[in-house]
């Protein structure tokens, strides 16, 4: 499945990937090697964690392979003036401003107001320009009103 990317997401999930692969692999093996020294590794605390260490490593590695590969990197069309991927929307929403940054589903932190376009309140900004008004069902089943001041 491809999955959308902004071209800073995919930067970051590369420079992640590159630190994994580098730096982290040689600490854990590192510690390894250190625990190894110490005899008995049946019970050898440090040994246990420093493996278990390597296994989430490896696995991170190989999930971040598989996302860069399977990623499409989208660009902001600027001829297209409603939001899309990339785009900054600012809105009002119960008296209170807000900016979201739409990104694709693998970038998406909404506690920095990263929102995924797939997300509800991704999907219903996708498109819209300033001045337009837009509803969205949250996943707790209430009505959210946001009037889209500006899109960048």
């Amino acid at each position: 499945m491809v999955r959308l990317i902004t071209k800073d997401g995919l930067r970051k999930l590369n420079e992640e990937l590159e630190e994994r692969k580098t730096k982290l692999r040689q600490e854990i093996a590192q510690a390894i090697k250190e625990a190894k020294e110490q005899g008995d590794l049946s019970e050898n605390a440090e040994y246990s964690e420093a493996k278990s260490q390597q296994n989430e490593n490896e696995s991170r590695i190989s999930e971040l392979e598989m996302i860069v590969k399977n990623s499409q990197v989208v660009e902001k069309d600027e001829k297209v003036k409603g939001a899309q991927i990339g785009s900054v929307v600012k809105v009002k929403a119960g008296g209170d401003e807000l900016e979201f940054t739409i990104v694709g589903s693998n970038e998406a932190d909404p506690a920095n107001f990263k929102i995924s376009n797939e997300s509800p309140l991704g999907k219903a900004f996708m498109g819209h320009t300033g001045g337009d008004n837009v509803s969205v069902l949250t996943p707790k089943g209430e009505t959210i009103a946001y009037k889209i001041i500006e899109v960048r």
